[in-house]
This record gives C-alpha cells, sequence and structure tokens, in this order.
C-alpha cells in the first residue's frame, strides 16, 4: 500500500481552538469536591464542638439545679417577711419610683435567654418614665443601651462564670445602696427555671426601706432605723442571689439545648454533604470511564 493510501486511511485530525478562560470538565469536577470535602472537614469540626459545649453544659446544669434548690430558700424568706408585714398593701399613690434589675450574663450561644429578659424589661418600662435600670451582664447591657438608652444607672459583669455567691448578690446590692438611686420598690427582672427544657422571663418585686417603715404590721414594732436598713438591704440581697442562681440554672438548660439543636444541624449537613460529594465523585469517576472507553473505540 503506498503511503498516500495510508494517509487517507487514518482518521483527519482537526485542530480545536482552546475557549479562553474554560477549565477542562475533570479540573471543574475536582474543584467541587475540593470544596466539599473541606466543607465537610469544617462542619464535621463544628459538631466535635457543640457535642463538647452540650456535655459540659449537662455537668454544669446538674450543679446549676442543686444550687437553685438551696437558693430559693432566701426567696421564701422575702416573701415570708412581705407578706406578713403587709407591705404589700402600702403603696403610695401616684407616681412611683421604680428600679428595674436585668440579670443577665457575659456569654453567648444559649438561645434567646438574653433577649428574653431584655423584651421583658421594655416591656415592664414601656409605660413607666420615672424608672431606672441596673444591669447584670454585658449581653442585655449591649441590648438595652441601644433600646433605652439614658435610663441605665449601673452595670455589672464577670457575674456568673461560675455559680453566683450570696458574697456577689451582696457586693450588688451594696453598690446600688451606696449608688444614690432613689427608687420605691425594685423589680428584679429574670430568667425563671420552668424545666430542664425551657424557661421564662419572670419579675419579682422588692420593697425599698420606707416602704417597710409604713407597712401596718411593721409599725406595731418600736425599731431604729438602722434595724430597717439593714434588713431592706439584706433582703434586696437575697432577692438578687436567689435570681441570680435561677438565672444561671436556666442559662445552662437553653445553652445545652442550644449546643443538643447545633450538633443535630451539623449532623444532617454532613449527611447532606456526604451524599453531594459521592454523587459528585461517581460523576467525575464515570466521565473518566467515558473517556477511556471513547478513546479505546477510537484506536
Amino acid at each position: 500500500m503506498s503511503m498516500l493510501a495510508r494517509a487517507a486511511s487514518r482518521p483527519s485530525l482537526v485542530r480545536v481552538a482552546p475557549v479562553v478562560g474554560a477549565a477542562p470538565a475533570a479540573a471543574r469536577n475536582m474543584a467541587t469536591l475540593r470544596e466539599i470535602e473541606l466543607r465537610l472537614k469544617s462542619v464535621r469540626n463544628i459538631e466535635k464542638i457543640t457535642k463538647s459545649m452540650k456535655m459540659i453544659a449537662s455537668t454544669k446544669l446538674a450543679r446549676a439545679q442543686r444550687a437553685m434548690t438551696f437558693a430559693k430558700s432566701y426567696g421564701i424568706a422575702n416573701t415570708s417577711i412581705y407578706e406578713h408585714s403587709e407591705a404589700e398593701k402600702t403603696e403610695t399613690e401616684g407616681k412611683k419610683k421604680k428600679l428595674f434589675i436585668v440579670i443577665s450574663s457575659d456569654r453567648g450561644l444559649c438561645g434567646g435567654i438574653h433577649s428574653s429578659v431584655s423584651k421583658a424589661t421594655r416591656r415592664e418600662i414601656e409605660n413607666d418614665e420615672d424608672s431606672t435600670v441596673v444591669v447584670l451582664g454585658d449581653k442585655s447591657k449591649a441590648q438595652l443601651s441601644r433600646q433605652l438608652p439614658g435610663k441605665i444607672a449601673l452595670t455589672f459583669n464577670q457575674i456568673g462564670k461560675d455559680i453566683p455567691t450570696f458574697a456577689d448578690a451582696a457586693v450588688i446590692a451594696d453598690q446600688i445602696v451606696k449608688s444614690g438611686i432613689e427608687y420605691d420598690s425594685v423589680s428584679l427582672v429574670y430568667n425563671k427555671f420552668v424545666s430542664a427544657i425551657s424557661y421564662e422571663a419572670a419579675v419579682i418585686e422588692v420593697f425599698s426601706e420606707e416602704t417597710l417603715k409604713n407597712s401596718p404590721n411593721f409599725r406595731v414594732y418600736e425599731m431604729e432605723d438602722d434595724v430597717t436598713r439593714d434588713l431592706s438591704e439584706f433582703a434586696l440581697a437575697n432577692a438578687i442571689y436567689a435570681t441570680l442562681v435561677e438565672g444561671h440554672a436556666s442559662e445552662q438548660s437553653s445553652r445545652r439545648n442550644a449546643m443538643d439543636n447545633a450538633s443535630k444541624n451539623a449532623g444532617e449537613m454532613i449527611n447532606s454533604l456526604t451524599m453531594q460529594y459521592n454523587r459528585g465523585r461517581q460523576a467525575a469517576i464515570t466521565n473518566e470511564l467515558v473517556d477511556i472507553i471513547t478513546g479505546a473505540s477510537a484506536l
């Protein structure tokens, strides 16, 4: 066979100009698979963190519930004083100066627990212009500073890293008394522990020294002013301590539930990305096989 005939029997090769900016299909698939693989690694790391935080919150919740059971006796003591003195029935007519103490914390990743007390505070003082706010915790402080400018008199932080103690509550009550804030009653806005999976914003009231003096059953006894003042400060510290501990238990419960939900969401995302990765990998292998078979058929 002549060289001309052999040349004619060969398939003609046509030079195709590459499209500027276009990547091969295999390269595009590999880039996509690489991105999915990186996302999978990131989500798995997040899942490990959220599971660890859930375990830590569960341990802290058990301790916080035990402390809350012990601290409730302080709140019961205050309630007993007000019921026997009938202080609740001697409210002065007209406008009263109210002091709102918002019980929050400095830490996040616990759902909407801080927004709960902030919203309750706004509802309470919506129709009360003559009121002052004291905030415990940086989270609610950041929220209320934008919504209630000019009403915040004192703020406290670094409270509630661990289970609050009565010493913490006594320091807060002492600073409030020394600040010179005038008030007829104190309302503490906090998160009430309902169960291990739920909480609700609640408000309890603590009466001032003057209110205790003017109560019917309190005037029966002749007491020095220092005794009534000390009792009023002690009642305020009692209430702050009881609400701090209960708010701490609610925070740990909310954090555990939030981390549990985050872990479940991460697991669902891992399953979805794994399926997407396997489908992309199978598609890439299929394309490579098609290229190999096509090349072999051409030869």
